[in-house]
């Protein structure tokens, strides 16, 4: 049996692209304001951000060999008394750890990389929210950018949207 092509169509999709400069805080105030349209509105798969550090290279492979010290000394204890108290220490180190590492990454810049991705005949409610997410208040000051599908640069943006985590 031959299967004919695939009656769905690529979405194009849009990118917003926002550079907060060094200012943590407010990009923080954006994830949280897109995480809340996002459960509001239903919008999943439709509206997805990542966030981009460029210069925190740095900062990602100093916290890496953080989970093997954790461990060792887990391992070490032998009593089920001591390994609770190992374990508590533990994640105190770790939300200590947690805590430096947003305040090592707030001496990078900070970009945020906001898709939109609507179906063809949704082309009305992406506009809408083309015009309104740069318009918002922690948004505006980001000096926003619009990467539609058809941009020079929409290629490099996509793969970097994809690469990021």
């Amino acid at each position: 049996m031959n299967c004919g092509a695939s009656q769905t169509r690529i979405m194009a999709h849009s990118y917003i692209r926002f550079d907060f400069g060094t200012d943590e805080e407010k990009a923080q105030q954006a994830r949280h304001k897109l995480d809340g349209w996002r459960q509001a509105f239903r919008l999943d798969k439709k509206l997805q951000y990542k966030v981009d550090r460029p210069d925190s290279a740095g900062v990602d492979t100093l916290s890496k060999p953080e989970p093997d010290a954790k461990a060792a000394p887990a391992e070490k204890s032998k009593g089920k008394g001591t390994e609770k108290i190992k374990g508590k220490a533990a994640s105190a180190k770790s939300s200590a750890s947690a805590a430096e590492k947003p305040a090592a990454a707030s001496n990078g810049r900070v970009a945020l990389l906001v898709r939109l991705y609507f179906s063809s005949h949704e082309k009305l409610s992406e506009q809408r929210w083309l015009d309104r997410i740069p318009s918002e208040e922690p948004f505006k000051s980001a000096s926003p950018k619009v990467i539609h599908h058809g941009d020079a640069e929409f290629e490099a943006t996509d793969k970097q949207f994809e690469t990021l985590v």
